[in-house]
């Protein structure tokens, strides 16, 4: 059984309110999983979908001594952690090679346990770059962060509307900033007055400060990310 999963986290401030978003494709079926923290960071997010994820085909029973999963993320915290990093913490008994603690130990932990079993082929993929079930993943991600409640399709894979493919949504540049603004949850909102910059949670205090102001500008964000991107813009940078 080829079982592929793909997998997202958001967090609103970082930390702050968070949520995670995956989707789980097992021998023609398609399940969407999500779940929110009150006060969390986005790393942590990330990592909880990818574990999640993992334990929801735990169980399935194949004719393989070990389940085999490809896992596609956006995140180079949580494969370059998978892949390399967690071998090393556990040797090291959980310190980085600082001596520090490690971030996230008891996610990292879980992860161990629930791979245990598995093997698992890693695919980085581009953020935001218009691959549509990572795009899926993004939606379920901030809006669990929002604390709305999305609608998880769970069913047959030929009625999944979805494309499940990792290269047929790639955009330009342009066209990804476009797609975020456009279809994404708001992040935030960037307004610029009379050359000043200022950030805005909501879109009723931007426009309290844009509304009836000549020379001023404003853009809706989707992530922190695309907010420094458009602060960048404003500046003429």
């Amino acid at each position: 059984m080829q079982i592929k999963i793909f997998t997202d986290g958001a967090a609103r401030g970082n930390p702050g309110p968070g949520g995670w978003g995956s989707i789980v494709v097992t021998d023609g079926n398609v399940n969407e999983l999500g779940g929110r923290d009150k006060h969390t960071t986005n790393n942590r997010m990330e990592l909880t979908a990818v574990i999640k994820s993992l334990e929801s085909v735990s169980k399935l029973t194949t004719n393989s001594p070990q389940l085999k999963a490809a896992v596609f993320t956006d995140s180079s915290y949580v494969l370059k952690g998978a892949k390399i990093w967690v071998h090393n913490w556990v040797e090291n008994k959980w310190k980085t090679k600082t001596k520090q603690e490690v971030l996230n130990k008891d996610l990292w932990q879980k992860y161990l346990k629930v791979s245990k079993e598995m093997n698992i082929e890693w695919k980085l993929l581009p953020g935001h770059s218009g691959i549509p079930a990572n795009e899926r993943c993004d939606v379920i991600a901030t809006e669990f962060a929002d604390d709305e409640k999305p609608k998880l399709y769970s069913g047959a894979l030929s009625s999944y509307r979805v494309d499940l493919s990792v290269t047929s949504g790639l955009k330009t540049k342009s066209q990804k900033l476009k797609a975020r603004s456009s279809k994404l949850p708001a992040y935030s909102y960037v307004s610029m007055v009379k050359g000043v910059i200022k950030t805005h949670k909501t879109w009723a205090e931007c426009e309290k400060r844009v509304k009836g102001v000549s020379n001023t500008r404003f853009k809706k964000s989707s992530s922190l990310e695309d907010e420094n991107v458009i602060i960048k813009e404003f500046k003429g940078k």
